[in-house]
């Protein structure tokens, strides 16, 4: 019997993230007689490759170097040419370039996804970054933007073809965040959370586009303005990162180590986001976050910066509130309104679990990449 497709996935790095994640809740959820899978990751793998549940799938490391290495083309090369993938699905600008040798190895077909932005270019400006997308984009099929936001910018900006781009979203797996599944609130585990304290909660990477600064920041002037249920507000940040120390030290340089809780890097999100009331992502830049449709499907009101796939996710005072990035004062304001009406809040989340479950679900996204797959190689 002639095997399934093989989709080789080109990542820079296996860890935390919301891109991972997304990657990895793919591959569990496609059924194994449409396509196979490998993780090819241009540097390293961490633990996190124990969320795949095949044990047929394999992760492999071509461990780049810092700036050009001539070397990892090469290792990509070899390695394709033995692995034999029918398509070869690169994500973000760290990867693009991998195209190349996927085009010499052989491999018939090539996909590119944008899933969002970094830093170094967070309104997509940089002019650098834009020919490389349209030199690349000449040896790709498809490809796939996960907001409507990279989509148009992809048309207007890089100027790819529009036969080749496809919009889809991220999915969530609903049966995860359910809250009658979950028999324990972990956040108790924290010493400085106590029960009956309002925990605000963020979940992601502790780097400069995730900006948690403006968030703690926030948080002190929430505190601040805070005179009932002062000592009850905690914030709890998930995530480890580049960043960590830094914002720690922001946090015991505005005395609040007793009040703010970083938890690192986590395996039990469901668990954790039962434990607050209000959740809040502070980004610079943004695809479509995996975070904010989890603490959707866990029916907590969501503060977002009004940035990127944000307003795509979250509906105006619906199910949540959009807030300018960078700006303290703003996302303090949003956060006050929901402590100072808790059951708005209620409301709000519970909406956001019906807008999840509606438009985002799981089955939804292994649908449309499906569909990708399907197309190209038809």
């Amino acid at each position: 019997m002639t095997p399934p497709p093989l989709v080789a996935h080109i990542i820079f790095r296996l860890d935390f993230g919301g891109l991972e994640n997304g990657l990895v809740n793919l591959i569990n959820n496609m059924p194994t007689d449409k396509y196979r899978h490998v993780i090819i990751c241009a540097s390293d793998y961490t633990d996190f490759k124990k969320r795949i549940k095949n044990p047929e799938v394999d992760v492999y490391a071509l461990h780049k170097k810092p700036g050009n290495d001539f070397g990892a083309y090469v290792r990509l090369w070899k390695l394709l040419r033995k692995l034999k993938p029918d398509i070869v699905h690169t994500r973000n600008l760290g990867t693009i370039e991998y195209v190349i040798p996927s085009v010499l190895a052989g491999v018939k077909y090539r996909i590119h996804g944008e899933h969002g932005r970094d830093m170094s270019d967070i309104d997509g400006t940089n002019k650098k970054y834009i020919m490389l997308r349209r030199f690349y984009g000449r040896f790709m099929h498809r490809f796939i933007a996960l907001s409507q936001d990279l989509a148009q910018w992809l048309l207007n900006t890089v100027e790819i073809a529009p036969k080749k781009v496809v919009q889809l979203y991220n999915g969530v797996d609903l049966s995860r965040f359910q809250s009658e599944n979950i028999k324990e609130k972990p956040a108790s585990q924290f010493s400085q959370i106590n029960s009956g304290d309002i925990v605000i909660g963020t979940v992601g990477r502790l780097q400069a586009e995730k900006d948690q600064s403006t968030l703690i920041n926030a948080f002190a002037k929430v505190k601040a303005k805070t005179t009932s249920n002062n000592s009850k507000l905690k914030l709890l940040i998930i995530g480890d990162g580049p960043d960590r120390a830094k914002l720690e030290a922001l946090v015991a340089g505005k005395g609040l180590s007793e009040s703010i809780i970083f938890s690192g890097a986590r395996n039990d999100i469901p668990e954790l986001l039962a434990s607050m009331r209000i959740f809040v992502l502070p980004s610079r830049g943004e695809g479509i976050s995996n975070t904010i449709l989890e603490a959707m499907a866990s029916s907590l009101p969501v503060i977002a910066t009004n940035v990127g796939g944000n307003p795509e996710l979250v509906e105006e005072n619906e199910t949540g509130m959009l807030v300018p990035s960078n700006n303290a004062d703003k996302m303090a304001e949003a956060i006050l309104l929901y402590i100072n009406d808790l059951p708005l809040a209620e409301q709000q989340g519970k909406a956001g679990r019906q807008r999840v479950e509606a438009l985002f679900s799981m089955n939804k996204m292994i649908e449309n990449y499906t569909k990708v797959y399907d197309s190209v190689m038809s």
